[in-house]
């Protein structure tokens, strides 16, 4: 049984002061379910009968079955209710006032991963502006953070790098639920939104998705289990790289390698550094699609053997920074565009910051640079404290 409530079964049980007679929309996906599989379009409509008048999808689109970058979903009807589904990643990422005509309010329910790079929480931040240009309601179901809320890890995005995987100054591994964030947004950030948030039941800080009791469904195609969630942080990075991150596979994000790669080298240049609470065991791989389809790969599986300790930020870039040495001639940065973003480099975009790129092809010693982020990170907790919604105990 479940020992956590999500926000959309408790505005299932007890409503809520905006959704009385009001138009709804419904931003969701196939993770928007309840504890025993019930998709929140369907429970919406069951609980507030004629109220529900439009579906919004987030990037990968309505039934989650888009792939990566730049694959864009259309409008379109859903089949089963006969309701508009608004593509929010497609001619356009920003509602536009005639998407939001037809409702009152908007009822967000998509399950964030906890790291910077997943673009629905930016979905939900131009949500934000265009309910507030339209002069509607937005309601955020609130949903766990898988990786938990308690560790934070990586350096802040430098707004010269914002873009729609990191439109603010956010950490790699932010702590922060979908709802919390939304309450960051909203003021620290100074959107201006009328906002509320249905918060959870039962949550709490240091609970992994695993601890919660809920049930998962991938809410992007690469995103199948919670444990794809504990290595995305990190693992997220060689899509600015020529290195395949398992797309294609049955374990996404959890491999990683490419044709060229030889693991043994890998491994001996790894020696010296402190990885705490991860196995990197050599593996070969074929992709189906993607990066090296069709191509042995030579490369890691990452096992987490102790998620407390591990680092998956730190951890990737000392693999990256591993691969470059070993491998000068082969290794290569993916070129633009990435993200609708045709100029700059896509890892770059991805890390926040060229200045960490230069580093890792540098060989500079990057543990030491990222105890050098944790004045950063403890600033945006500070910040983010007041925003929070399930207290540290």
């Amino acid at each position: 049984m479940p020992i956590v409530s999500t926000g959309l079964e408790l505005l299932l049980q007890h409503s809520h002061p905006w959704i009385e007679g009001r138009r709804l929309g419904l931003l969701c996906n196939p993770a928007s379910i309840d504890s025993r599989y019930g998709h929140a379009r369907d429970s919406l409509m069951q609980r507030f009968p004629g109220q529900l008048k439009a579906l919004y999808s987030p990037q990968h689109g309505f039934f989650a079955e888009k792939q990566d970058n730049m694959v864009e979903s259309d409008h379109m009807t859903d089949p089963a209710t006969g309701l508009p589904v608004f593509s929010l990643y497609g001619e356009t990422r920003i509602p536009t006032p005639a998407m939001l005509d037809p409702i009152d309010v908007l009822v967000v329910d998509l399950q964030d991963v906890g790291t910077r790079v997943y673009t629905f929480i930016y979905t939900l931040s131009y949500c934000l502006e265009a309910a507030r240009d339209c002069g509607r309601r937005v309601l955020v179901l609130d949903r766990p953070n898988p990786v938990n809320g308690l560790q934070v890890e990586g350096n802040l995005l430098n707004p010269q790098w914002a873009s729609f995987v990191g439109r603010f100054a956010l950490p790699m591994r932010h702590g922060l639920t979908i709802g919390e964030l939304a309450r960051l947004f909203n003021v620290h950030f100074g959107i201006g939104c009328e906002l509320d948030v249905v918060a959870m039941r039962g949550w709490q800080r240091a609970m992994w998705f695993r601890d919660t009791g809920l049930p998962w469904v991938a809410p992007s195609p690469n995103m199948p289990t919670p444990e794809t969630a504990a290595v995305y942080p990190g693992q997220v990075v060689w899509e600015g790289t020529n290195m395949s991150e398992g797309r294609g596979t049955a374990l996404p994000f959890e491999i990683c390698g490419a044709p060229y790669l030889d693991t043994a080298r890998i491994q001996e240049a790894l020696a010296a550094e402190d990885m705490p609470g991860i196995v990197l065991r050599p593996c070969t791989f074929e992709p189906t699609s993607g990066k090296h389809a069709l191509a042995p790969c030579q490369g890691f599986q990452l096992h987490i053997t102790d998620r407390d300790r591990y680092q998956p930020f730190l951890t990737t870039l000392q693999l990256l920074q591993a691969v470059i040495h070993c491998h000068p001639q082969d290794f290569a940065w993916s070129a633009p565009p990435y993200e609708y973003e045709f100029e700059k480099r896509p890892i770059d975009l991805i890390l926040g910051d060229a200045v960490i790129r230069r580093q890792v092809e540098s060989r500079d010693d990057l543990a030491a640079r990222a105890q050098g982020w944790q004045q950063e990170i403890q600033q945006f907790r500070q910040v983010c404290e007041a925003f929070f919604i399930y207290p540290v105990r």
